[in-house]
């Protein structure tokens, strides 16, 4: 039994609609995945260890932080930049504040510039590995250890990167269950 033509066009249309839907359902996720893998987009690596091989040659290491707009937070690097041999390992802080009258949870997103690089900085400890939680008035001072793996002197496009740029976004989240038990003052709802 065949569809009139109304009903085909309209089953056709409702597939096509399901089908861009899923696709940009999957869209975010796979990117995710292919900027981890690939280091495209600015996306570092995660080490367990500093690396075993420093070179002679070294790279400047910038660092800056941003808040997303809602964000409560005072944010900021303690050093702006700092020269590192490439291999080498490195200790940078940043300092978050929190000015309110009310506990504020928050979540870092990273990335690096330029884009080339990502694939080559890595990442050994961080405090955007984690969500961080600060009471009302509370200043803390985050570290991230890191260091610039060798190979980028052999890649055909980050071997000319003279400086390294590591940024940070903070963007408020909801309190974790642990926090929010504990009989907070009202928290802002998250949008």
């Amino acid at each position: 039994m065949a569809m009139d033509p109304k009903t085909k066009t309209v089953a056709q249309t409702v597939g096509v609609v399901v089908l861009m839907g899923g696709l940009a359902w999957a869209s975010v996720p796979f990117y995710d995945w292919f900027c981890r893998v690939t280091g495209f987009g600015g996306v570092t690596g995660v080490a367990a260890t500093g690396s075993d091989v420093i070179l002679d040659k070294t790279i400047k290491i910038r660092f800056d932080a941003s808040k997303e707009r809602d964000m409560p937070w005072e944010f900021k690097p303690m050093q702006r930049e700092m020269e590192l041999r490439i291999g080498e390992t490195g200790l940078a802080f940043y300092e978050a504040y929190n000015p309110t009258d009310r506990v504020v949870a928050g979540s870092a997103s990273y990335n690096v510039a330029p884009y080339e690089a990502g694939g080559f900085f890595s990442k050994i400890d961080c405090f955007c590995f984690e969500e961080q939680v600060l009471q009302p008035g509370e200043r803390v001072q985050m570290p991230v250890t890191f260091f610039v793996d060798p190979e980028i002197v052999d890649d055909r496009d980050a071997k000319f990167v003279p400086v390294i740029t590591l940024g940070y976004t903070f963007h408020e989240i909801e309190l974790p269950e642990a926090h929010a038990a504990l009989g907070s003052p009202d928290p802002k709802p998250v949008n």
